[in-house]
């Protein structure tokens, strides 16, 4: 029998690469981790890095073709959530400069150019990994402090 306080819990989910799945990724994980009993602004900002990096799979990795699958896996250990969002389209040519706040690939759809910086203030670690023609994945992780802790 496994003790539930290390068992580590999981899970992952694919979807159409289409804008309207962005808010079921964001429901999705919302779920997932309101177990941890997370406040507000720890679920807002874990809600705003799935937008951002679901987002970023639909329009940069797939050029917004519905052909194409984003993948979301998910696990939590302790109080710290584990995500990865991936997609396998186009892979980023620069992965320095598509990283620099404010650049953006596609100007026309008045994109900000903020996301990975988003992403990387909102998380505790992040990380891009990308490979130009097989895709991307992004890396994050962040501990949540449950509220029942601050209260106490």
């Amino acid at each position: 029998m496994t003790n539930s306080s290390k068992a580590r819990n999981f899970m992952s989910v694919q979807f159409a690469a289409l804008s309207e799945n962005e808010s079921f990724a964001r429901v999705v994980v919302a779920a997932f981790v309101s177990r941890l009993d997370p406040t507000m602004e720890e679920l807002n900002d874990l809600k705003t890095v799935v937008s951002e990096a679901v987002t970023n799979c639909i329009i940069h990795g797939y050029d917004s073709d519905p052909e194409g699958i984003v993948s979301i896996s998910a696990s939590i250990e302790k109080e710290t959530v584990h995500l990865v969002i991936e997609d396998q389209g186009r892979g980023i040519e620069d992965l320095e400069l598509a990283q620099q706040p404010l650049y953006t690939s596609k100007p026309e759809l008045e994109r900000s150019g903020m996301g990975f910086t988003i992403m990387e203030n909102f998380m505790d670690e992040f990380e891009v990994t990308s490979e130009p023609g097989r895709g991307t994945s992004i890396s994050m992780k962040k501990t949540i402090v449950s509220k029942k802790a601050l209260y106490n």
